[in-house]
């Protein structure tokens, strides 16, 4: 797929989250249209790139810089909630809410009244549910009763509810049963080239990002270098 332009770019930054070292990245680029996935990254060190990544962290040292600005420059609550409204963010610590059904869940990126849920709510979820390959009949389930596959499902919808620019996944295939990895890796893949969104995809497993991501780099932890990996070929087509 053809790229565009730079949505977000790290350079020379180092940030202490008080484990053995800092995490250190060298230089990463994301343009519009360009799916990556990082190896190398625990879970704490992805959760603390994407909030270097949305502006929830500033870099001790270095830049990262959204569509151009930096930001480190972001002063007030109201510049970075827009900043963050850029991404959907695909992790375990996006909250489901059990008791709730998935069509509930579903609908609280638009509205708070899910209760009692309008037409034009109901249309956008069960919208959401088909394009991330939810089964209707799961919509009228409470969450605690569904497989770890369409929790997965759910906060994908989540993620994309509020038409972001940019996907952010933290290890999203981490709680999958082996079985269900290589479906939700073709579906995460339709998603994200339909939408011509931008994704960068921390993951455990090298399979699973050759899958989902046209470039795959892994960190070099003492160095901060994204090394891309070569000779590759996707294997859930």
């Amino acid at each position: 797929m053809a790229v565009g332009s730079v949505l977000v770019e790290i350079r020379g930054v180092t940030k202490d989250y008080r484990g053995l070292r800092p995490l250190r990245i060298d230089h990463l680029e994301l343009r519009e249209g360009q799916s990556i996935a990082l190896l190398g990254f625990d879970h704490l060190t992805a959760e603390v790139l994407v909030n270097l990544v949305t502006g929830g962290l500033v870099p001790d040292t270095g830049v990262v810089s959204i569509l151009g600005r930096a930001t480190s420059e972001i002063r007030d609550a109201d510049s970075w909630l827009e900043t963050v409204d850029r991404f959907g963010l695909l992790s375990e610590r996006a909250v489901l809410l059990d008791q709730l059904t998935v069509e509930q869940n579903l609908a609280l990126p638009f509205s708070l009244e899910i209760d009692d849920m309008g037409d034009d709510v109901r249309g956008k979820v069960r919208h959401l549910a088909d394009e991330v390959a939810l089964e209707a009949d799961l919509l009228q389930r409470p969450v605690a009763e569904i497989a770890p596959a369409a929790r997965v499902r759910v906060r994908l919808g989540r993620a994309l509810a509020l038409q972001p620019r940019v996907l952010l996944a933290e290890h999203p295939n981490a709680t999958l049963p082996d079985n269900d990895v290589a479906p939700f890796a073709a579906d995460l893949t339709r998603v994200v080239a339909r939408r011509g969104l931008a994704a960068l995809v921390m993951t455990a497993d090298p399979v699973f990002a050759r899958a989902v991501a046209e470039d795959v780099l892994t960190l070099q932890p003492s160095t901060g270098e994204l090394r891309r990996s070569r000779g590759w070929r996707r294997w859930f087509s």
